[in-house]
């Protein structure tokens, strides 16, 4: 199975390694490679001197907040978090670290460089890449009137809905068909035919799936590890994802995968309408 972190990685990510970060002071700001998916700004270097006062994630992306600005990191495809003792040598795709005043070093992993380091000055949620994107499917804004709103009228399907980062942000491919499949609705659905009451039984499939899913430290990937260098064990529980021809394990059918917007989608014909 072979795809990009998604949220429970990135919040996974982000509770490892908070703890040696928040509070702490960065002496040193180290860039081995400015190669990632764009360039590296000399600025991150103002972050050097600077103690981290907080550290969230908005969708995909972790923040990292000072009084001088706030650092912006984005996980890519392969990317990860390390926290490693300054005198353990370094890999080959190690392109940066967060050198602090607790004698650790946070290091980003990132064999195929589509990750991204940022230095963002003023109000973070201004920036482009943050300013247009949807509700956290996890917070209170995301509710079954908002995805109504966002699927009425609209013929696309109720899996390209729930994928698009304007109406709710995070929900990656794995986790969307996997909400599908609670939820009992089939992913190429057109989503303004969908009646509320089912929307609500998604947001809450959403929630729930996602919830689990951190509670059990992410998603096993090809690239993936958590910050301690674990897989999670979230896939053990899959119920449809990459399980194409395996019988579904509420009906008995099996699983059919097919392809939409050049991704994978499995589902299962019988317990989704």
């Amino acid at each position: 199975m072979t795809s990009m972190p998604e949220l429970p990685e990135v919040e996974t990510t982000l509770r490892g390694v908070a703890p040696w970060l928040v509070g702490r002071k960065v002496r040193e700001v180290i860039v081995r490679d400015h190669r990632l998916r764009w360039p590296v700004p000399d600025t991150v270097h103002e972050l050097e001197g600077q103690r981290i006062d907080s550290a969230r994630r908005r969708g995909k992306y972790l923040l990292f907040t000072t009084k001088a600005g706030t650092l912006l990191l984005h996980l890519g495809m392969s990317g990860s978090l390390r926290v490693s003792d300054p005198g353990q040598p370094w890999k080959k795709h190690d392109h940066l670290a967060l050198a602090t005043d607790r004698g650790r070093q946070i290091r980003l992993h990132d064999p195929r460089r589509f990750g991204a380091c940022l230095w963002l000055q003023g109000d973070p949620e201004s920036h482009p890449l943050l300013a247009d994107l949807g509700p956290e499917p996890l917070g209170p804004d995301f509710t079954p009137e908002h995805l109504q709103q966002a699927c009425r009228r609209r013929s696309a399907p109720i899996k390209a809905v729930i994928m698009d980062s304007h109406v709710v942000t995070g929900v990656g491919n794995i986790y969307a068909c996997e909400a599908l499949f609670l939820a009992g609705i089939r992913p190429d659905r057109p989503a303004g035919g969908i009646a509320k009451p089912r929307l609500g039984r998604l947001v809450e499939a959403i929630r729930r799936v996602l919830t689990a899913s951190i509670e059990m430290g992410g998603t096993t990937l090809r690239d993936f590890v958590n910050e301690k260098g674990e897989p999670g064990y979230f896939q053990q529980t899959l119920r449809v994802y990459d399980r194409e021809g395996e019988v579904c394990r509420a009906c008995g059918r099996a699983i059919r995968r097919t392809v939409m917007s050049n991704r994978s989608t499995f589902f299962c014909p019988q317990c989704q309408k």
